[in-house]
């Protein structure tokens, strides 16, 4: 047997470090080749590294939410002779010297034998175990985990948790460090509602300490770096779509593969790209290290996206050279690579200006974030018919506000007003989107 190192390789675009986020193995565990064994983060991209040989882990060289170099020992495998000989030639020589020790004659052809029977190298014996962990969550439960102690598992995990009313302390990890996942959960709750039955309300004293790690990290890093440069002005305003809803829902009736159903943003993008063109310096990017502010000919919409793992803005590059339905087609690809997590780097940054939405959760205004170093925010609330004036009597009308924060220190509150306010014109009449002004 030999030690065989794997290493953090590189992850491209010039990475040089990346950050731990989980660990899918611990000491002591077998992996086969190709078993996943931890994944880092790079900016807002997730990588997993797999094993490239089969062994059982020795040592691990980094805890989660540390920062590993690239190149840096990441894990210590003991693996068959022939699996590290380019990494121990001491260890693949040892058989050899004892047949050349042997005198000539019938012995020689023994020391081959004995040399072709690292039957063990395949490492038949530790492949059944593999299937043996998840038993004992299916068919015992669990022991309540002593107070204090806390229970290891993924952000989505705990989520699927307090949605199913679990307390994650009553359910055995099968994972690496006793780490619970999905299926821990799934058996938990096939155990039947005895598992999940309350004798009564009862104090609840735990405290969970939950480190911020990977993108939520950075989220918050993001946030805190926005809101502590950035002297934000925030103006609200309601904005009657009913017009709009109308010819969205004939747009609707029938949908093609060039023509997919819309959504109110497609609309909302073409308006900021009209509007953009007359006021460019809110398409700008602010660099207040070196006091310059760069305007962009090219308009470049982040859309704020909730992903599993935290939020993402994937960009939907020159909006200006697409039509309602391109800016519709890119904003669902897009919106999909950043929930399944395959966005690459490339579509997840070059924004020029942002639009975040809520939808029908969104409120009666917010205030938003603006997405450092841009300048402008363009923030959508939730639709609901409301009893407007209209010069005789009350009618229902459709209406939404807009609530869009600016960079003070660059937009003056009258740029930001005037071009809320063409936003407004825009929306209310959608027919013109579509007329060169």
């Amino acid at each position: 047997m030999a030690e065989r190192i794997i290493k953090l390789p590189d992850v491209g675009e010039g990475i040089a470090e990346a950050e731990l986020v989980e660990w899918h193995v611990k000491v002591g565990d077998i992996v086969r080749e190709d078993d996943l064994i931890a994944a880092v983060m790079t900016d807002k991209a997730t990588v997993e590294i797999p094993s490239p040989v089969e062994g059982e882990v020795t040592w691990v060289g980094a805890e989660i939410g540390d920062t590993v170099a690239i190149g840096s020992a990441l894990v210590k495998l003991k693996v068959s002779g022939d699996g590290a000989a380019s990494e121990a030639p001491a260890e693949a020589e040892a058989p050899a010297e004892p047949p050349k020790e042997k005198p000539a004659g019938a012995p020689p052809p023994a020391a081959p034998v004995a040399a072709a029977e690292p039957a063990p190298k395949q490492l038949p014996t530790p492949k059944p175990a593999a299937p043996a962990r998840p038993a004992p969550a299916i068919t015992t439960p669990a022991p309540r985990r002593p107070v204090g102690e806390k229970p290891l598992a993924s952000p989505a995990v705990r989520l699927k948790a307090r949605e199913a009313g679990i307390d994650l302390r009553q359910v055995q990890g099968s994972g690496p460090a006793r780490r619970v996942t999905h299926e821990d959960i799934d058996a938990f709750i096939l155990r039947g509602p005895e598992a999940l039955a309350k004798s009564g309300l009862v104090a609840r004293t735990g405290i969970t300490d939950v480190k911020i790690v990977g993108l939520r990290r950075r989220i918050a890093e993001k946030m805190a770096l926005s809101k502590s440069r950035i002297p934000h002005i925030t103006i609200v305003e309601e904005v009657d779509v009913s017009a709009l809803e109308d010819l969205r829902a004939a747009l609707n009736k029938k949908p093609t593969a060039e023509r997919p159903k819309l959504t109110i943003l497609p609309f909302l993008m073409r308006a900021m790209v009209k509007a953009l063109g007359e006021q460019p310096n809110l398409n700008a990017i602010y660099d207040d290290e070196a006091g310059i502010v760069h305007q962009h000919a090219g308009i470049d919409i982040g859309i704020a996206t909730q992903a599993p793992s935290g939020l993402m803005v994937p960009v939907v590059k020159h909006a200006e050279a697409r039509d309602l339905w391109g800016c519709a087609i890119e904003l669902s690809r897009l919106a999909e690579r950043a929930r399944d997590g395959s966005a690459t780097r490339d579509e997840l940054t070059g924004s020029t200006i942002t639009i975040t939405s809520l939808g029908a959760l969104g409120g009666i205004a917010t205030t938003p974030v603006i997405n450092h170093p841009e300048v402008a925010i363009v923030g959508v609330n939730k639709i609901v018919v409301r009893p407007v004036w209209d010069g005789t009597t009350f009618v229902p009308r459709k209406m939404m506000n807009l609530s869009s924060s600016f960079d003070h220190r660059v937009i003056d509150g009258w740029d930001a007003a005037v071009f809320v306010q063409r936003l407004k014109e825009l929306l209310e009449t959608p027919a013109t989107l579509f007329v060169d002004m």
